[in-house]
């Protein structure tokens, strides 16, 4: 896909990129991102695993929870990210879940494994049959589990996603 990146856009993925060194600076890993709505940003994040002790806390994922808690949604239809990295496979599965419109990285999924910071065996393991997968899976107490999913189609109040 060609495309001839805005003032804007160089300005928006330069913050992101910043974030990024200032939380190595600040102990944290090499990961910013900003969400942007409407030439403005609404939310900032960095990686943050380490120092919250939370594996999900990855800069994409810090700024969609940020961006959501402050326009009081779940959807963030019409926002661009900008991230310092390709996204792993959460954060792309989190900017999906979030309707985010586009995405500007900088590094590749390429340059992070090269320091370590590598995510195709989740690709791999993703295409896997569960039996294959290097974390067992299996299916226990469906029917119970269906109950829930019984209780949700009949809801008449459910806000859908």
């Amino acid at each position: 896909m060609q495309y001839n990146p805005t003032p804007e856009d160089i300005r928006f993925m330069r913050r992101a990129v910043e974030l990024s060194i200032e939380n190595v600076k600040n102990g944290g890993g090499p990961f910013g991102a900003v969400i942007v709505r409407d030439g403005e940003i609404i939310a900032e994040g960095v990686n943050r695993v380490t120092a919250n002790n939370d594996p999900t806390a990855h800069a994409e994922v810090t700024a969609i929870r940020a961006a959501c808690a402050k326009l009081g949604t779940f959807q963030l239809d019409g926002c661009v990210v900008y991230t310092s990295c390709e996204p792993c496979p959460m954060c792309l599965s989190a900017i999906y879940w979030a309707g985010i419109s586009k995405i500007y990285y900088g590094n590749t999924k390429k340059d992070a494994d090269d320091i370590n910071f590598g995510d195709d065996f989740i690709y791999e393991e993703i295409a896997k049959p569960y039996a294959a997968r290097r974390i067992p899976m299996m299916q226990l107490l469906r029917e119970e589990a269906l109950a829930a999913f019984r209780a949700w189609e009949e809801k008449p109040d459910k806000i859908e996603y």
